[in-house]
C-alpha cells in the first residue's frame, strides 16, 4: 500500500483521530466548571433549585412537570433567572456530548464506506495492514472508549441526565436534531468513583453504539500481537517490553470492554495479552495519568481473572518489587555520578551514548513503576511497593532523571547542530596527519633522519586520499570505512620502522583518535534524539504527581537546592502536551491552539502550585534573620577589649544567620535559573513567578497580622 495519509482514506481517518483527541481536551476543561447546582445528591428535595432541575424523569411526562413550574410564579422566574445565567454553559456541554455521538457516527460511517468501496483500493483489512492505518483505527476506538470512560468520570451520570433535559426545556426539541441518540449514550450508568461498580459495567455502556465484532476483533488482534508505533526501538531489553508497548497496552485495555467476550471466556487469547503486556505491570495508565488497577478492574471477568493471577501472585510480587527497588538505589548513585560538575561533556557523551541512553531508560522505567504501582489497589502489595522505596529516594530519581535528561538533550542537540563541521575538522586533522607520514617516509623531508621507504611512503598517500574522499551525506559507508582504516593503521605498527619511532606512532595514535571520533560523530543521529523523547515521556504521571506535591515543599524546605531540580522536572513533564497534539498537529486543526492552551495552563497551575512554597520559606527564613538581628545579636562597640571578643563573636548565631542568608539566596538562584522556560506553549518568566508568589505571601501575612 502507498503513503496512507496521503490519501483521502488516510486523511478522513487522521481528521476524526484528531477530533477525538480535541473532545477529549474539551471534555477535561469542562469537566472542572460543572455548576454545583446539578451536582447535588438524587434525594435533595430542599434546595430551591430542586423543581427545575430535572433528570430523565422528565421525559415520560414533560407537560406535568413543565405545569408544576408555571402554575407557581416563584419558581417560573427561578426557572427563567437559571435559564439566563447557565444556558450558554448548558450549550456548550451539550456540544460536548453531541461532538461525542458525531464522533462514533463519523467513524462508523467510514467504515461502511471502507466496507462499500468508496475509497478505492482500500478496505477495512488492507488499512489494518498498514501502518498508520492500524494505529489510526485503533486509536479512534480507543479514544471512544476515553471519552466514555473519562465522562462517567468527570461528569456524574445524574449531572449529565440534569443538564441534557435543563438544554432540551430550554431549546425545544425542533432545534436539537439528535437528542435521542445523545440522551441514550449520555444516560446514567450508575457509576459512582467512589460507590460500588453497577454489574456489567462499563461493558453494557460501550455497547450503547453497536460496533462491528469484526472490526473490534482485527484490531484487538493488531494491537495484541504487533507492536504498532515501533516503540521496541527506543526499547531494546527484553526487560522493557512491558514499558515499550505500554502505550497499546493501555490502548488494548480500553478497547477489550469493546469485546467483552474475550475478558469472559477467551482464556489462551487472555493469557497470551497478559503474558506479553502486564507481565511485570498491572497498574495501567489509561489516558493521561487516569490509571487503573486490573487486579479489580478485571475482577469480574473468568478469563481475564485467570490470566491475571498468573502475575499477581506473592512470589513474582515479591521478585519483581526487589528488581526495580535494587535498580533505584542503583541508578540514583548513577546519577550523581553523571551529574557531577565537568562529567558530562560532548567527548563523554559521545564515547558513550549507548551506556547513557541505556541509564536514561532504566530510570525511566523503575521511575514509571513505582509512581504507577505505589497507587495499587491490593493493599497488602501497595504495602510491599511503599515499604521498599521511600518518597525521598523516588523524589530523588526523579529529579536526577529530569536533570540528566535536561543535560544530554541539550549536549546531543548541539552535537547534532555542530555535526557535519566537526566530521570536516576531524577528517581534516586525520588527513593532516596521514600526509605528514608520507612525506616523512620520503626521506626528503628536513632534520627526519629517517631512511627513505617508497612503500610506505605510497601507502600513507593512498590512504590519505582515501580519508579525503570519505562523505559525511553517506554515513553507514563512511564509517565502515573508517574502521577497515583503523585497523589498517593498528597493524602497520607492527613494522620495525615504525615501531621503533615514537613520533611515527604518536602520529598514528593521534589519526586514529580522530578517525575514531569521526566515527563516533556520525553515530549520534536525529532517532537518538527522537529515542530520549519517547524514553523520557511522563505523560502518565500527570494525575499521579499530584500526591507528592506537599512532600516537595518538605524538600524545598528542608533542602532549598532542590529548587535548582526543579526546572528540568518541570520540563520533563511538558511531554504531557506531545501524545494528544500529535494527531492534531498532522492534520493542520485549527484545535492545536486550543488543546495545548489547555494542558499548558494546567502544567503551569501545578507549577505554581510546587512553587509557592519558595516565597513561603523565604518569608520564614526572613523573618528568622530579623529575630536574629533584632533580639539575639548584640551591637557590635567600635572599641573592644580583648578579654570580651568571645562574648562578642556570638558564633553559633552567625553561623545561624549566614546560613539563613544562603538559603534565601538559594531559593531565588533557583528560581531565576529556571530562566524563562517554554511550559507547551506558555512562557513562564521566573522573575514574574516569584514576585506574584512574594505578593501573594506578603498579602496573606499581612491579613493574618
Amino acid at each position: 500500500m502507498t503513503d496512507f495519509l496521503s490519501n483521502v482514506a488516510g486523511q478522513t481517518l487522521l481528521s476524526i483521530v484528531a477530533r477525538g483527541s480535541a473532545i477529549i481536551a474539551e471534555l477535561r476543561r469542562l469537566s472542572d466548571h460543572i455548576p454545583s447546582v446539578f451536582l447535588r445528591p438524587a434525594n435533595d428535595t430542599k434546595s430551591k433549585y430542586a423543581p427545575i432541575i430535572l433528570d430523565f424523569r422528565y421525559l415520560k411526562n414533560p407537560d406535568e412537570y413543565e405545569e408544576r413550574i408555571e402554575k407557581n410564579e416563584e419558581t417560573a422566574e427561578l426557572d427563567e433567572e437559571f435559564r439566563e445565567n447557565h444556558l450558554a454553559l448548558l450549550e456548550r456541554f451539550y456540544s460536548l456530548f453531541e461532538s461525542i455521538h458525531k464522533f462514533i457516527s463519523d467513524w462508523l460511517a467510514y467504515l461502511d464506506e471502507l466496507a462499500e468501496g468508496t475509497f478505492v483500493q482500500h478496505t477495512t483489512e488492507g488499512v489494518l495492514l498498514d501502518v498508520e492505518g492500524k494505529q489510526l483505527m485503533a486509536e479512534a476506538l480507543y479514544l471512544y472508549g476515553c471519552m466514555l470512560l473519562l465522562m462517567d468520570l468527570r461528569i456524574p451520570g445524574l449531572a449529565r441526565e440534569r443538564m441534557l433535559i435543563s438544554y432540551y426545556r430550554y431549546k425545544g426539541a425542533s432545534t436539537i436534531p439528535n437528542i435521542d441518540e445523545v440522551c441514550k449514550l449520555c444516560r446514567s450508568t450508575g457509576y459512582s468513583p467512589s460507590g460500588r461498580r453497577p454489574s456489567r459495567y462499563p461493558e453494557e455502556y460501550f455497547a450503547r453504539v453497536k460496533i462491528p465484532k469484526a472490526t473490534i476483533k482485527m484490531i484487538v488482534s493488531r494491537l495484541r500481537s504487533d507492536d504498532i508505533y515501533n516503540r521496541r526501538k527506543a526499547y531494546p531489553s527484553p526487560e522493557h517490553r512491558s514499558t515499550a508497548l505500554a502505550t497499546q497496552s493501555a490502548m488494548l485495555y480500553t478497547i477489550l470492554y469493546f469485546a467483552p467476550t474475550v475478558l469472559e471466556k477467551e482464556q489462551s487469547m487472555m493469557r497470551e495479552i497478559v503474558d506479553k503486556h502486564f507481565n511485570d505491570n498491572w497498574v495501567v495508565p489509561f489516558q493521561m495519568g487516569f490509571a487503573v488497577d486490573l487486579s479489580q478492574a478485571w475482577e469480574p471477568y473468568r478469563a481475564a481473572r485467570l490470566a491475571l493471577d498468573n502475575i499477581l501472585n506473592k512470589q513474582n510480587v515479591t521478585d519483581v518489587t526487589e528488581r526495580f527497588a535494587t535498580a533505584v538505589n542503583t541508578l540514583n548513585a548513577k546519577l550523581l555520578k553523571y551529574l557531577t560538575k565537568g562529567v558530562l561533556n560532548e567527548p563523554f557523551v559521545m564515547s558513550n551514548i549507548r551506556v547513557l541512553m541505556h541509564c536514561v531508560r532504566d530510570c525511566n522505567v523503575a521511575l514509571r513503576w513505582f509512581l504507577l504501582h505505589r497507587t495499587t489497589m491490593h493493599r497488602r502489595y501497595r504495602e510491599q511497593i511503599r515499604k521498599a522505596v521511600g518518597v525521598d529516594a523516588l523524589l530523588d530519581l526523579m529529579t536526577n532523571t529530569a536533570q540528566f535528561e535536561l543535560q544530554l538533550k541539550n549536549l546531543l542537540q548541539h552535537l547534532l547542530s555542530t555535526k557535519e563541521e566537526r566530521w570536516e575538522r576531524y577528517k581534516s586533522e586525520a588527513k593532516g596527519r596521514l600526509d605528514d607520514l608520507s612525506e616523512y617516509f620520503s626521506g626528503e623531508k628536513a632534520l627526519t633522519r629517517v631512511k627513505k621507504n617508497a612503500n610506505l611512503q605510497q601507502w600513507f598517500k593512498k590512504l590519505a586520499e582515501q580519508v579525503g574522499s570519505l562523505d559525511f551525506s553517506n554515513a553507514v559507508v563512511a564509517g565502515r570505512n573508517i574502521a577497515h582504516l583503523i585497523r589498517h593503521l593498528e597493524e602497520v605498527e607492527q613494522f620495525h620502522q615504525i615501531e621503533s619511532s615514537m613520533q611515527v606512532k604518536a602520529f598514528l595514535a593521534d589519526t586514529r583518535d580522530y578517525m575514531t571520533r569521526m566515527i563516533r560523530t556520525v553515530n549520534i543521529t536525529d532517532s537518538v534524539l527522537a529515542d530520549l523523547e519517547t524514553i523520557s515521556d511522563f505523560a502518565y504521571a500527570c494525575e499521579v504527581i499530584n500526591d507528592y506535591t506537599s512532600q516537595l515543599h518538605h524538600r524545598i524546605k528542608s533542602k532549598p537546592s532542590t529548587v535548582l531540580l526543579l526546572r528540568a522536572t518541570f520540563l520533563k513533564l511538558s511531554s504531557i502536551l506531545a501524545l494528544p497534539l500529535v494527531r492534531i498537529t498532522q492534520c493542520g486543526s485549527k484545535d492545536d491552539i486550543s488543546v495545548a492552551e489547555y494542558y499548558s495552563g494546567d502544567l503551569v497551575r501545578y507549577i505554581r502550585k510546587v512553587l509557592e512554597i519558595v516565597p513561603q520559606s523565604v518569608f520564614n527564613t526572613l523573618a528568622l534573620i530579623i529575630n536574629l538581628l533584632t533580639h539575639k545579636m548584640k551591637t557590635l562597640p567600635t572599641k573592644l577589649e580583648r578579654l570580651h571578643l568571645q562574648q562578642y563573636s556570638q558564633l553559633p548565631e552567625r553561623y545561624t544567620l549566614a546560613r539563613a542568608t544562603h538559603q534565601v539566596s538559594v531559593f531565588t538562584r533557583g528560581i531565576l535559573n529556571m530562566k524563562t522556560t517554554l511550559v507547551g506553549i506558555v512562557q513562564l518568566d521566573p522573575r514574574q513567578l516569584l514576585e506574584d508568589g512574594i505578593r501573594k505571601e506578603l498579602v496573606r501575612r499581612i491579613a493574618s497580622a
